[in-house]
């Protein structure tokens, strides 16, 4: 766990190191997450179907109408030229249904930056962590969300931990258990409608939504969350 732990602060964008470090630390947290899905009856369909995301899930988004989540989970998608399957499997997770939350959490992520209104800049992606965190109690997402403001100017730096931080609490607090929602099957509908539903408060600054235009070849580029 410390040579992961280790790598993934020195090299953000080894995907497979921050995911090691994410098993190896949050065992624990990822038993809780599976328990919560057995309490509900959408998880244990979750648990017992274990679908994925896939290109098939990116092409199925792509033919939603507009305003709805899968065009808005396309649009993210496709604009940072993201891919639903290239996360790395969990592989240090003994129990399987355990094993299948931490899977699906980093699937989903891409799902959560859209009903959040977070992108994949520095700030937007250090709001995110910290909704996460409180949404799941993982200690990486906790980690990223206390040390990701260290990689920003001072004034961006004390907007985060003042700011940001403060809503993302709240946001990922309040809200309805996304770790019990078969995305896969709510593409079709009106995005605003469904985080009304599942009590979603979308980050309201700008600077957090990080577009294209702002992400590319920008100091404020992170790696992917």
């Amino acid at each position: 766990a410390a040579g992961s732990a280790v790598g993934a602060l020195l090299r953000p964008a080894r995907a497979d190191l921050v995911a090691a470090l994410g098993e190896t630390t949050g065992a624990e947290a990822f038993a809780r997450l599976a328990g919560r899905m057995r309490a509900d009856a959408t998880g244990r369909r979750l648990l017992a179907e274990r679908p994925r995301l896939t290109a098939d899930t990116l092409a199925a988004a792509e033919r939603c109408a507009p305003r709805t989540l899968g065009a808005a989970y396309a649009a993210f998608m496709r604009g940072r030229r993201f891919e639903p399957d290239e996360r790395p499997p969990a592989r240090f997770l003994p129990d399987d249904e355990a094993a299948y939350a931490a899977q699906r959490a980093r699937e989903v992520h891409d799902f959560w930056h859209v009903l959040f209104g977070c992108g994949t800049t520095v700030p937007g992606e250090v709001a995110l962590k910290w909704v996460e965190a409180a949404h799941t109690g993982l200690p990486m997402a906790m980690l990223s969300g206390l040390g990701g403001p260290l990689r920003m100017k001072a004034p961006q730096m004390a907007r985060a931990y003042t700011v940001y931080a403060p809503w993302a609490i709240r946001a990922g607090t309040r809200c309805a258990d996304l770790m019990c929602i078969y995305y896969e099957e709510r593409l079709n509908e009106d995005l605003d409608a469904l985080r009304e539903e599942l009590c979603i408060e979308p980050a309201p600054w700008p600077e957090l939504v990080g577009t294209r235009a702002t992400d590319d070849g920008s100091q404020w580029t992170a790696a992917r969350g």
